[in-house]
């Protein structure tokens, strides 16, 4: 039904009707309930889960793994089945291993998308009720304010200075103002359609209602989705990076397996074993894994991140996570309580009291607890007023002084509002008395904005601004209130609200949140720097930044009105002295946060930013990590931002900057896991023709040495904690290079380390018979790259400080694959399938001693990086922090 009428065409009362609905009291729970039933969740289908036969079939399709399945046939064929069966039997567990790996990220990924559920507010039962989005039915009365997401298609009933942005549909990014009058036009396209409002797109300012007239795949976005279908997201830049290193380690690996082909080809050497040799070679050692692995780890550590009550909206935001180095923080519940208090209240010079000049609350006159009571966009729903904790604590403080807001609503109904802007400081609404019909305009906003549009006397102008400055500077958020009455038009406009009466400032406080403190100091020894923007007084930004050790005591708090008269030179002088200084903003506009973001990139620093209302969307989209506040953000900021903070809080963001810091650590951990694994395997084969000798191991020994040590344990790798001192140490650049830090020389010496020590039982001939000598280079291989396992879960901690069982999936991983290797070497049934020969004690001894020789390896060279480290750090901590400390 939905789809089929043009809703645009018809008038509001006839839309209604189509319904069933009365627009007053809206639909009654229970015919609620059967429409659900009826038309479905307003949800887009999304794609089902991924099948394990669909990952499994992918994992099998892999250009590698067929080569390795035609490898396997050929040796089929020419009558070496025990090769054959053997490399499948690997091909299937490797496939295996890798499709549960991919299931597994995709659980994590889709479980992310519950967990900052979608809400709408209707009008059910005659009470305005907050219901999940996915609850919307067709003929529900929705309630749309700014900063909110269109939950439905929309046919408007009443619109007060509604704008939408309709990007996601049209592509066209200027607000587009809605009315509530019918398009004449029965073929209007979606962008001529002012009297809708489309599900998907948007509010920006002011508020308005309507009926929904179509829900779920029924709407234009979900005619859109089903076109769309489902598509691949794209790499994420560290895939990208991993997936142009593979191609080129590639051709490296294809070289060396060319050359031991040929190598053996010169010696005369069976072509079908050397073809089935090569190509494992080329198989094992090529790093074909290294994105899916990428993939894997990032969507665990956002999995981990949710836990924290983080929230990431794009893979890519875990990378960028490693390497914030400012992080720009609203003040009002990101730094704060967002618990607002109204704590005193001024009403005139006579009232003024010393030491802050303010009364007990409660004492103000009725005209400005009726200004309390009407200035506000809060709703009151199950016995309590919900919106914005500064308004609900006006308007709780409206009601404890006996001014309820309902009832003064009820008499002074609304008629007209400008919504709050940032750049006015201020907003206003308009009231026509039930009584007489004469109509009050009540204006709220910083004494600063509403102060100068007053009748004033010089006296009380400089006395209420002394006021607010003295509640300011202990930390509280002062209002101004004011009004103008009359009869005949109400002021239709901002400029024609002068000549007001001023009613009296209030004066709220919102203490610091207790982990605060804790959250800015773990910043500062990471090497980022805090820096407070926010709408607030100077005098609150400053006792608030002083008392959290955002800035030192008569540190620098800039304006808005001062940052208007910088150049851009002067911006980026004062946020480079922040690291060492310590900075904050206030009394800023939107505009303000987008140029301080900007500024900060110009410098090349990776900037996160903070924010929550419709005004904060452009810094946030700007910002290389926009931080929305999940549970108070407008869904327009959610929309803009990459990272949503589940409880609101700032100590969520170092622990998710840790977590990203951490899986940029797995990441590494495993690249040199693998690289030098490879590379000692690698080097094994081109080293053994050029000292003639024969051929190291067979192709099974390599496939199993593959999965023995680079598989599963590297996996398992990803589950290491975060390094005790990760949040100590400078943050990583950004176009960091995969083998920094030392990682280049870590995979090239200890690969060439554990290829030399494999090669030394052949090189100096320890035993007899080739069979006897291949099965302990394969064994020393195999013991060498489980202890190089073990030795890289810290780059810099010693195994035995890590905590030597604070992995024991890994260290159970590494027990068994040795019980395994030993059970290949001293089984008939082992010596069959891969060929292998009992060794004696002595040499069993041997591989167990080059393993320890590689873990001790490892262990000097993280010692010597310490000592290095220890005599070239310089503190991470500003000057501000020990100053705070002291």
């Amino acid at each position: 039904m939905a789809t089929a009428i043009r809703w645009h065409a018809l008038a509001a009362s006839a839309v209604a009707d189509a319904f069933d609905v009365v627009v007053a009291r809206g639909l009654d729970s229970a015919e609620a309930s059967r429409r659900l039933a009826t038309a479905g969740n307003n949800e887009l289908s999304e794609p089902p889960p991924r099948k394990f036969s669909a990952a499994l079939y992918s994992q099998l399709r892999d250009p590698l793994a067929l080569v390795l399945l035609g490898a396997a046939a050929v040796a089929f064929l020419t009558g070496d089945s025990t090769d054959a069966a053997m490399v499948l039997a690997i091909v299937a567990l490797d496939a295996t291993i890798g499709c549960a790996q991919e299931l597994r990220a995709d659980r994590a990924v889709r479980s992310l998308r519950s967990m900052l559920p979608a809400n709408a507010l209707v009008r059910r039962d005659g009470n305005a009720t907050q219901v999940p989005q996915a609850k919307v039915v067709p003929g529900d009365i929705v309630l749309l304010e700014a900063g909110a997401t269109v939950p439905a298609d929309i046919r408007l009933v009443a619109a007060h200075a509604l704008a939408t942005v309709e990007a996601a549909l049209t592509g066209e990014s200027q607000p587009v103002d809605k009315t509530m009058v019918p398009t004449n036009d029965e073929g209007a396209l979606i962008a001529e359609q002012p009297c809708m409002a489309w599900r998907g797109t948007l509010i920006v300012r002011g508020r308005g209602e309507g009926v929904a007239v179509a829900t779920g795949m029924n709407t234009e976005l979900g005619r859109i989705a089903r076109l769309l279908g489902e598509a691949e997201p794209p790499p994420t830049p560290l895939q990208r990076r991993l997936a142009i290193f593979g191609r080129r380690a590639s051709i490296a690996v294809l070289t060396v397996a060319a050359f031991v082909f040929v190598a053996g080809w010169l010696r005369g050497e069976p072509l079908q074993p050397l073809l089935l040799l090569a190509v494992s070679i080329a198989v094992a050692a090529i790093p074909e894994a290294l994105p899916a692995v990428v993939t894997i780890a990032l969507a665990l550590a956002a999995h981990r991140m949710a836990t924290l009550r983080a929230l990431v909206r794009t893979l890519p935001t875990v990378e960028t996570l490693g390497s914030v180095t400012f992080v720009c923080a609203d003040k009002t519940g990101t730094l704060t309580e967002n618990r607002m208090r109204v704590r005193a209240i001024w009403r005139d010079v006579d009232s003024l009291v010393a030491p802050l000049g303010f009364s007990a609350p409660g004492e103000g006159d009725r005209a400005l607890l009726r200004a309390l009571a009407l200035c506000h966009d809060t709703q009151r729903r199950d016995g309590a007023y919900h919106g914005d904790p500064t308004e609900t604590a006006l308007v709780d403080a409206a009601h404890a002084n006996g001014r309820h807001a309902t009832a003064t609503l009820a008499h002074w109904p609304r008629v007209a509002e400008l919504p709050f802007d940032p750049s006015l400081q201020r907003m206003t609404t308009v009231h026509v008395a039930r009584r007489d019909g004469h109509w009050l305009a009540v204006t709220k906003g910083s004494p600063e904005a509403v102060l100068p549009r007053c009748a004033l006397d010089a006296r009380t102008r400089d006395c209420a601004m002394e006021a607010a400055r003295i509640a300011a500077a202990s930390g509280k958020r002062v209002l101004a209130f004011a009004q103008q009455q009359g009869r005949g038009l109400p002021p239709p406009t901002d400029a024609c609200i002068s000549d007001l009466r001023l009613l009296g400032l209030t004066a709220l406080e919102d203490p610091p949140r207790p982990g605060a403190k804790a959250a800015v100091s773990a910043c500062r020894d990471a090497g980022i720097v805090p820096v407070m923007i926010t709408g607030d007084h100077p005098s609150t930004a400053r006792c608030i930044a002083e008392e959290l050790g955002m800035i030192a005591a008569g540190g620098t708090v800039v304006t808005g009105r001062e940052l208007e008269t910088w150049d851009d030179a002067r911006l980026e002088l004062a946020l480079a002295d922040a690291r060492e200084k310590g900075l904050a903003f206030a009394r800023t506009t939107p505009e303000h946060k987008l140029r301080i973001v900007e500024a900060l990139q110009r410098r090349g620093e990776v900037v996160a930013m903070t924010g929550d209302g419709v005004n904060d969307a452009p810094a946030l989209q700007q910002a290389d990590i926009g931080v929305a506040m999940g549970m108070r953000g407008a869904d327009v900021a959610l929309e803009a931002a990459d990272l949503a903070l589940l409880d609101d809080d700032f100590a969520t963001i170092p622990a998710a900057i840790e977590e990203g810091r951490r899986m940029h650590d797995a990441v590494r951990r495993f690249i040199r896991l693998f690289m030098a694994g490879n590379g000692a395997e690698l080097l094994v084969f081109a080293a053994a023709p050029a000292l003639g000798l024969a051929t190291p191991l067979l192709p099974v020994h390599i496939l199993w040495i593959n999965l023995a040590t680079d598989g599963l344990p590297g996996l398992l790798l990803a589950n290491e904690p975060a390094d005790p001192g990760s949040m100590q140490r400078p943050p990583r650049p950004r176009d960091e290079g995969l083998f920094a830090d030392g990682s280049l020389r870590h995979v090239l010496l200890f690969g060439a380390l554990m290829a030399a020590l494999s090669l030394i039982p052949q090189t100096l001939g320890l035993h007899d018979g080739e069979a006897q000598q291949r099965t302990l280079v394969f064994t020393t291989l195999v013991c060498c790259q489980l202890g190089h396992a073990l030795a890289v879960r810290s780059e810099r901690l010693p195994l035995l400080g890590r905590g030597f069982f604070g992995n024991m999936p890994l260290l159970l991983a590494v027990a068994g694959s040795i019980a395994v290797q030993f059970a290949l070497v001293y089984t008939p049934w082992g010596n069959r399938l891969l060929r292998t020969e009992p060794l004696e004690p002595l040499a069993f001894a041997f591989a167990c001693a080059a393993a320890a020789a590689v873990v001790a390896a490892v262990e000097c060279d993280k010692a010597l990086l310490r000592r290095r480290e220890a005599h070239c750090r310089t503190p991470n901590r500003s000057a501000i922090s020990s100053t705070m400390s002291r």
